[in-house]
């Protein structure tokens, strides 16, 4: 009987994972050097619009400028509201608008800087089977978020392979309900060092088939039944 106790106990501590999904992002947030924007000024371009990021101590200041022929726009999102300017004056917004452009400056800010929101207060981590995709073996982590200070968007879900022999993450999926709801996947498409800091560019993909087992997206990756949509590219990177 105590022989059977022992193996059962060996096989317990075997099947134990490693690591943590906190400690595994933790350990990415780390390698990659991004612990080090939280007191930082961070600029880049995409897609004809320039973005601007400020942290210092928890606070922070996210900033899309918008420039067109008639006018120069410039939306501030911080810890304490969101305000639009239309060549330098404020313009009043309908609480609607203000999510819906808040939401998209956020957005942008958020993919640029993975993993490094993944420590934010509302988000919660769960470490799921690992797998190995293209032959590399990886940590798969869901991200739910709580609905208080989670966003409009809180019910959205998230994936994320962390690569077992670098922590860094590879690929990523989420799950949205906005706008008639959908799923993307994204894989890097170029990895830059700014300072020695990774920013990644992703390809991002849509299912072919929208009623799919979101949790498995990864097999339809691998086994091609993922369409491109676009690339999401992140130039002129400046790091503060």
């Amino acid at each position: 009987m105590r022989y059977l106790y022992i193996s059962l106990l060996l096989l317990v501590v075997s099947c134990k994972p490693k690591f943590t999904a906190q400690q595994i992002i933790d350990k990415s947030i780390e390698y990659s050097k991004l612990n080090e924007i939280g007191n930082a000024t961070i600029s880049f371009n995409f897609r004809k619009n320039y973005y601007k990021a400020t942290r210092s101590n928890g606070t922070f200041e996210l900033v899309r400028t918008i420039k067109n022929d008639s006018a120069t726009i410039q939306d501030v999102l911080s810890n304490e509201n969101f305000r639009r300017f239309v060549n330098d004056s404020l313009v009043e917004l309908t609480e609607k608008d203000k999510n819906r452009y808040s939401n998209s400056v956020n957005s942008v800010h958020y993919f640029s800087v993975l993993p490094f929101g993944l420590n934010d207060k509302a988000v919660q981590k769960k470490l799921l089977e690992p797998v190995t995709i293209k032959g590399k073996e990886y940590y798969k982590i869901r991200v739910t978020f709580a609905e208080e200070g989670g966003g409009e968007d809180f019910d959205d879900v998230f994936i994320y392979w962390f690569a077992k022999d670098s922590f860094q993450v590879d690929y990523l999926a989420y799950k949205y309900h906005t706008n008639g709801g959908g799923v993307r996947f994204r894989d890097v498409k170029e990895e830059k060092i700014v300072n020695g800091i990774r920013f990644v560019d992703y390809n991002n993909y849509k299912p072919l088939n929208k009623d799919i087992d979101f949790y498995t997206i990864d097999e339809l990756y691998e086994n091609g039944a993922l369409k491109k949509l676009s690339e999401i590219v992140l130039n002129d990177i400046k790091l503060n």
